[in-house]
Protein backbone atom coordinates (compact mmCIF):
# COMPACT_ATOMS: atom_id res chain seq x y z
CA UNK A 1 0.00 0.00 0.00
CA UNK A 2 1.52 3.29 -1.41
CA UNK A 3 2.05 5.83 2.02
CA UNK A 4 0.41 9.05 1.67
CA UNK A 5 3.96 10.95 1.06
CA UNK A 6 4.06 9.17 -2.20
CA UNK A 7 0.55 9.55 -3.04
CA UNK A 8 1.21 13.66 -2.60
CA UNK A 9 4.77 12.96 -4.66
CA UNK A 10 3.46 11.22 -7.31
CA UNK A 11 0.29 13.71 -7.85
CA UNK A 12 2.72 16.38 -7.50
CA UNK A 13 4.37 15.03 -10.38
CA UNK A 14 1.18 14.65 -12.16
CA UNK A 15 0.11 18.23 -11.75
CA UNK A 16 3.73 19.08 -12.81
CA UNK A 17 3.06 17.18 -15.97
CA UNK A 18 0.14 18.48 -16.49
CA UNK A 19 1.03 22.45 -16.49
CA UNK A 20 4.41 21.66 -18.60
CA UNK A 21 1.77 20.19 -21.33
CA UNK A 22 -0.60 23.40 -20.58
CA UNK A 23 2.57 25.89 -20.81
CA UNK A 24 3.84 24.20 -24.14
CA UNK A 25 2.48 27.01 -26.11
CA UNK A 26 4.17 29.77 -23.94
CA UNK A 27 7.90 28.28 -26.02
CA UNK A 28 6.62 29.23 -29.14
CA UNK A 29 9.25 28.77 -31.71
CA UNK A 30 10.95 32.31 -32.95
CA UNK A 31 10.79 32.31 -36.64
CA UNK A 32 13.07 35.92 -37.74
CA UNK A 33 13.24 39.04 -35.81
CA UNK A 34 11.13 42.13 -37.98
CA UNK A 35 13.52 44.90 -38.42
CA UNK A 36 12.77 48.40 -38.68
CA UNK A 37 10.57 49.85 -41.11
CA UNK A 38 8.98 52.78 -42.41
CA UNK A 39 5.55 52.92 -45.07
CA UNK A 40 2.67 55.35 -45.17
CA UNK A 41 -0.48 54.47 -42.48
CA UNK A 42 -3.99 54.73 -43.60
CA UNK A 43 -4.34 58.21 -42.43
CA UNK A 44 -1.45 59.06 -45.12
CA UNK A 45 1.33 59.55 -42.27
CA UNK A 46 4.59 58.03 -42.01
CA UNK A 47 4.28 55.14 -40.06
CA UNK A 48 7.94 54.39 -38.76
CA UNK A 49 7.41 50.68 -36.86
CA UNK A 50 10.13 52.03 -34.09
CA UNK A 51 7.71 54.75 -32.62
CA UNK A 52 4.23 52.09 -33.43
CA UNK A 53 4.95 48.84 -32.86
CA UNK A 54 8.09 48.50 -30.55
CA UNK A 55 7.58 46.90 -27.08
CA UNK A 56 4.00 45.98 -27.90
CA UNK A 57 2.69 42.45 -29.13
CA UNK A 58 1.27 42.68 -32.90
CA UNK A 59 -0.36 40.74 -35.13
CA UNK A 60 0.09 41.49 -39.09
CA UNK A 61 -1.41 39.96 -42.51
CA UNK A 62 -0.99 40.56 -46.02
CA UNK A 63 -4.04 42.14 -47.46
CA UNK A 64 -5.44 44.10 -50.26
CA UNK A 65 -8.96 46.23 -50.79
CA UNK A 66 -10.01 45.68 -54.08
CA UNK A 67 -9.52 41.39 -53.39
CA UNK A 68 -12.66 39.59 -53.78
CA UNK A 69 -11.34 36.33 -52.58
CA UNK A 70 -9.71 36.10 -49.19
CA UNK A 71 -9.14 39.55 -47.99
CA UNK A 72 -12.07 40.27 -46.80
CA UNK A 73 -12.60 37.15 -45.12
CA UNK A 74 -8.79 38.14 -43.25
CA UNK A 75 -10.05 41.79 -42.41
CA UNK A 76 -13.23 40.17 -41.02
CA UNK A 77 -11.20 37.41 -38.93
CA UNK A 78 -8.33 40.35 -37.90
CA UNK A 79 -11.53 42.46 -36.46
CA UNK A 80 -12.69 39.32 -34.26
CA UNK A 81 -9.54 39.18 -33.55
CA UNK A 82 -8.98 42.87 -32.35
CA UNK A 83 -12.59 42.89 -30.46
CA UNK A 84 -11.29 39.67 -28.65
CA UNK A 85 -7.96 41.50 -27.56
CA UNK A 86 -9.27 44.76 -26.52
CA UNK A 87 -7.98 44.66 -23.48
CA UNK A 88 -4.97 43.61 -24.33
CA UNK A 89 -1.67 45.80 -25.46
CA UNK A 90 -1.27 43.68 -28.72
CA UNK A 91 -1.56 45.95 -32.49
CA UNK A 92 -2.22 44.96 -35.57
CA UNK A 93 -1.11 45.66 -38.94
CA UNK A 94 -1.95 44.96 -42.14
CA UNK A 95 -0.01 45.53 -45.06
CA UNK A 96 -1.25 45.58 -48.84
CA UNK A 97 0.05 43.84 -51.50
CA UNK A 98 -1.37 46.26 -54.18
CA UNK A 99 0.82 49.36 -53.43
CA UNK A 100 -0.27 51.22 -56.81
CA UNK A 101 -4.26 51.33 -55.96
CA UNK A 102 -4.24 50.92 -51.98
CA UNK A 103 -3.48 54.55 -51.42
CA UNK A 104 -3.91 56.02 -47.96
CA UNK A 105 -7.41 57.11 -48.63
CA UNK A 106 -8.59 53.52 -49.97
CA UNK A 107 -6.50 52.16 -47.33
CA UNK A 108 -9.01 54.36 -44.28
CA UNK A 109 -12.34 53.78 -46.18
CA UNK A 110 -11.34 49.59 -46.41
CA UNK A 111 -10.14 50.33 -42.47
CA UNK A 112 -13.45 51.95 -41.55
CA UNK A 113 -15.31 49.30 -43.38
CA UNK A 114 -14.15 46.76 -40.73
CA UNK A 115 -14.30 49.32 -37.70
CA UNK A 116 -10.56 48.92 -37.43
CA UNK A 117 -9.99 51.22 -34.66
CA UNK A 118 -6.74 53.74 -35.95
CA UNK A 119 -4.92 53.53 -32.84
CA UNK A 120 -4.67 49.87 -32.78
CA UNK A 121 -4.81 48.37 -36.18
CA UNK A 122 -2.40 49.96 -39.03
CA UNK A 123 -2.98 49.40 -42.50
CA UNK A 124 -0.35 50.06 -44.44
CA UNK A 125 1.38 51.23 -47.97
CA UNK A 126 4.36 52.17 -49.29
CA UNK A 127 7.00 51.36 -52.20
CA UNK A 128 6.62 48.15 -53.80
CA UNK A 129 10.04 46.41 -53.34
CA UNK A 130 9.67 47.58 -49.19
CA UNK A 131 6.39 45.63 -49.14
CA UNK A 132 7.94 42.76 -50.84
CA UNK A 133 10.71 42.57 -49.11
CA UNK A 134 8.95 43.00 -45.83
CA UNK A 135 6.37 39.90 -46.97
CA UNK A 136 9.42 37.41 -48.51
CA UNK A 137 12.36 37.82 -46.49
CA UNK A 138 11.20 38.71 -43.20
CA UNK A 139 7.61 36.95 -42.62
CA UNK A 140 8.96 34.18 -44.60
CA UNK A 141 5.03 34.75 -46.74
CA UNK A 142 6.16 34.77 -50.25
CA UNK A 143 6.29 37.11 -53.10
CA UNK A 144 3.83 39.80 -53.00
CA UNK A 145 4.75 41.45 -56.53
CA UNK A 146 2.59 42.30 -59.37
CA UNK A 147 0.53 39.31 -59.22
CA UNK A 148 -1.92 39.93 -55.92
CA UNK A 149 -1.19 36.76 -55.07
CA UNK A 150 -0.61 37.07 -50.95
CA UNK A 151 -0.56 34.20 -48.42
CA UNK A 152 -3.21 34.13 -46.44
CA UNK A 153 -1.45 33.52 -43.06
CA UNK A 154 -1.96 35.93 -40.05
CA UNK A 155 1.90 36.51 -38.25
CA UNK A 156 2.01 36.90 -34.53
CA UNK A 157 4.92 39.22 -33.53
CA UNK A 158 5.98 39.59 -29.49
CA UNK A 159 7.56 42.54 -27.84
CA UNK A 160 10.91 41.99 -29.03
CA UNK A 161 9.90 42.15 -32.65
CA UNK A 162 10.19 38.71 -32.85
CA UNK A 163 8.00 36.44 -35.12
CA UNK A 164 6.42 33.89 -32.90
CA UNK A 165 3.58 31.86 -34.97
CA UNK A 166 2.00 31.78 -38.35
CA UNK A 167 -1.68 31.38 -38.39
CA UNK A 168 -3.22 30.25 -41.87
CA UNK A 169 -6.48 31.82 -41.62
CA UNK A 170 -8.63 28.91 -43.40
CA UNK A 171 -7.56 26.38 -40.52
CA UNK A 172 -10.72 26.35 -38.10
CA UNK A 173 -8.86 26.43 -34.89
CA UNK A 174 -6.31 28.86 -36.34
CA UNK A 175 -7.86 32.47 -34.99
CA UNK A 176 -8.75 30.73 -31.28
CA UNK A 177 -5.14 29.67 -31.38
CA UNK A 178 -3.67 32.94 -32.56
CA UNK A 179 -5.97 34.93 -29.82
CA UNK A 180 -4.69 32.22 -26.82
CA UNK A 181 -0.98 32.97 -28.04
CA UNK A 182 -1.19 36.89 -28.58
CA UNK A 183 -2.90 37.06 -24.34
CA UNK A 184 -0.29 34.74 -23.45
CA UNK A 185 2.48 36.98 -25.33
CA UNK A 186 0.67 40.44 -23.92
CA UNK A 187 0.65 39.18 -20.09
Amino acid sequence: MASWSSIVLGSSLVALGTLAGCSARAGLPSYAVVPDFQLIDQSGAAFDSAAKLDKHVWVADFIYTSCAGPCPRMSSQMHSVAKALAGADVRFVSFTVDPKNDSPPVLKEYASHFEADPARWFFLTGPEDRLQFLSRKVFMLGDTGGNLEHSTRFCLIDRESRVRGYYLTEEADAIPRLIADARMLAK
